[in-house]
């Protein structure tokens, strides 16, 4: 007599198990417990064997029929259901090893170590936000091509064209892992090439130029003496444009970091893009900024902390809203101090370009390196720092620019030196 669902709830435990029949082997055994459970009985090769099908109630009477007749065609066709069971369960296990959140997490956990810790970050960020919720689940052999287009083509319609190259660059980089490690043999994303919409025009950032420089040094004060930026921004503001490096660089900057007797900040690899050890010589006037700030921050550990706190330091568009308020807005950015300078210093002609390009920490890594190691290459860096600085201070008083000539240091043959120009026109990055 074959079971009903109203047979079923009424079975009641008993001190041992017993089995309800359905017929065709399938029964339902009522555990001391009150569990109950669907099998399969069945023979294959000779041998009797026992096929678990699930729970009552989690699979119904007609779920455990159907899984019941699903497991009778394999044995009609000479295949046993509790080895195709062991099989799937195996595959499923070695999907979820071998998916590619997995595999792109392992990538990620091997590379860390020599990566900033910006980049590290933000290299799992982007594929925990545009592609582990699409796709990271899913084993890696499975993925196609037009799945990862499809990630793609939603970012492209935000306009976000730079995360797109972003996220396409690293899943590449994870397919090429997996398939390096035995776990793929093709890349899908190396096929997409011609499918993507064309990339708008880069923007490189906003700068000035050195006629424009003046008026806006002098409204960069005269915006402070109006009291519409703190303290803390201003000298954020103030040190980008005396020091040129990244704003970053200085958003992130640490008390520790600063030697102002020895007139040096070395700011640590890890924050570092090129994750190198960068020291900057300090112009007088930055070494003050950084003095006049220690009454405001000095008990923390950061320089220029949010006013969130939390151990949080100011944000990207600090400073970009400053210049913006100004009303340069398009016009420059915190990031085109380094245009400036780098235009300014190149264009004079008379200071080494090897010096400019470590000072900007870019260029030849080999050749940036020795200007990092000689010692009268530091005190030509030194004088260049303050050339510059003097030169800004003069731009916004409007006085006669100071020469080269009259800060570059004497009893060392720079002239002379072979020097490589390390780019072949100003820029920064």
């Amino acid at each position: 007599m074959k079971l009903t669902d109203a047979a079923i709830r009424k079975a009641k435990p008993k001190a041992k198990p017993f089995k309800l029949a359905d017929g065709g082997g399938l029964f339902l055994q009522v555990q001391p417990s009150g569990g109950k459970l669907w099998r399969y009985k069945y023979r294959f090769a000779g041998k009797e064997k026992l096929l678990a099908l699930g729970a009552y109630p989690d699979v119904s009477l007609k779920i455990a029929r159907e899984d019941h007749g699903d497991a009778r065609k394999l044995l009609a066709n000479g295949s046993d259901p509790g080895a195709m069971k062991q099989t799937q369960k195996r595959q499923a296990k070695l999907s979820a090893v071998n998916s590619f959140e997995v595999i792109a997490r392992e990538f990620h956990a091997m590379k860390a170590p020599i990566w900033s810790v910006h980049h590290a970050t933000d290299w799992i960020n982007t594929l925990e936000r545009e592609v582990f919720p699409k796709i990271g689940h899913r084993p890696i052999t499975e993925i196609e091509a037009p799945d990862v287009l499809d990630i793609l083509r939603a970012i492209e319609a935000r306009g976000a064209f730079e995360v797109r190259g972003r996220v396409l660059q690293r899943v590449r980089v994870v397919f090429a892992y997996a398939i390096a490690s035995g776990r793929s043999r093709h890349n899908p994303a190396a096929e997409l090439g011609g499918a993507l919409a064309p990339r708008p025009k880069v923007q490189h950032f906003a700068a000035l130029s050195a006629d424009e420089m003046p008026k806006f040094l002098h409204a960069l004060v005269d915006y402070q003496e109006r009291a519409k930026s703190s303290p803390v921004v201003f000298a954020a503001t103030r040190l980008l444009a005396y020091t040129f490096v990244r704003t970053g660089e200085v958003r992130g900057a640490q008390w520790g970091e600063f030697d102002l007797d020895a007139g040096l900040w070395t700011i640590p690899a890890e924050r570092m893009k090129a994750r190198e050890p960068h020291t900057v010589p300090l112009s007088k006037q930055a070494a003050e900024i950084v003095r006049a700030l220690h009454p405001l921050t000095g008990h923390l550990a950061v320089l220029f902390p949010s006013r969130n706190g939390e151990g949080r330091v100011i944000s990207e568009n600090t400073v970009l809203k400053v210049i913006e308020r100004m009303g340069y807005k398009g016009r420059m950015t915190g990031h085109g101090f380094r245009s400036v300078a780098s235009t300014y210093l190149n264009n004079l002609g008379t200071i080494r370009p090897d010096m400019i390009e470590a000072q900007l920490a870019h260029g030849d890594k080999d050749q940036v390196r020795a200007a990092y190691n000689r010692a009268d290459y530091m005190e030509y860096r030194k004088a260049m720092m303050q050339f510059w600085a003097d030169t800004l201070d003069i731009m916004q008083q409007g006085g006669k620019l100071p020469r080269w000539a009259d800060y570059e240091p004497h009893g060392s043959d720079y002239r002379a030196a072979q020097v490589i120009p390390m780019r072949a026109k100003s820029g920064a990055r």
